[in-house]
């Protein structure tokens, strides 16, 4: 399955109380098959509304999006996403039944439906709890719930908005480290949100940098940090440095 990402001058305009807003203006990038992309900047440079677009939420007023060398247009299953908010699980469904969700839309069978369901709560380390319900589960071990629900459908493409940011930094480097694992056994194409630099740097291949108001691209830049990668060597303090300098000019 070809999991390229191809965004072409895609920009985004909304109306509102004082008229139209122009939120992104612009943007292009690429995204090979199974490279990690982190999209980086401050609030409001619309981060957030790039990854709506990528997930059909929100349609660019102008440019293209290609997946696969198919153009986006709406929703669809070759895309998995994961948000922030920790109610994006349903509460009145286990862990399991959670992971089940979108293969039960499909008409997957109950059986094969249970086996896939298990095999990716393996994966983030959670099938002890397979038949826990959400409130029974700490942010992480529920961040974890949805990201096996994304990936056990088999989308092309993992994307992300901000998923650790509410989780506290221990919690948050813990699962850093296991989204690492799970997108290397995967091989994934991710697009990931964050405001974090130290974050980025840990997690990517490409980093995109974002300027504010409107979003447009301020800089690409590319890491080749030996893997898994250390927060603590010089290599990773001085690509930390460099990120930061893009975003501060």
């Amino acid at each position: 399955m070809d999991q390229t990402i191809q965004v072409r001058s895609i920009t985004f305009e909304y109306e509102s109380d004082k008229g139209r807003v122009l939120a992104v203006e612009n943007v292009s990038f690429d995204v090979a098959d199974g490279e990690f992309l982190c999209i980086l900047g401050p609030s409001g440079c619309g981060k957030t509304t790039i990854l709506n677009m990528l997930a059909g939420f929100l349609t660019p007023t102008r440019g293209e999006i290609l997946i696969g060398g198919r153009p986006v247009a709406g929703r669809g299953q070759d895309r998995g996403v994961v948000f922030q908010d920790f109610a994006q699980l349903f509460p009145w469904r286990t862990a399991r039944r959670n992971v089940e969700f979108g293969l039960e839309m499909r008409g997957v069978a109950d059986a094969e439906r249970r086996e896939t369901a298990l095999k990716f709560l393996r994966l983030v380390k959670l099938e002890k709890f397979a038949e826990s319900y959400p409130h029974e589960l700490s942010g992480g071990m529920q961040q974890r719930v949805a990201i096996a629900r994304a990936l056990a459908y088999n989308p092309a493409v993992l994307l992300m908005d901000e998923p650790f940011a509410a989780l506290d930094a221990m919690t948050r480097d813990e699962m850093q480290k296991q989204l690492t694992e799970i997108w290397q056994a995967t091989k994934k194409t991710v697009v990931y949100i964050t405001h974090n630099v130290a974050e980025a740097v840990y997690l990517a291949d490409q980093i995109l940098v974002l300027a504010a108001h409107p979003g447009t691209v301020k800089a690409r830049l590319r890491f080749d940090l030996q893997r898994p990668r250390d927060p603590l060597s010089a290599e990773f303090v001085a690509a930390q440095r460099e990120l930061l300098g893009h975003l501060q000019h």
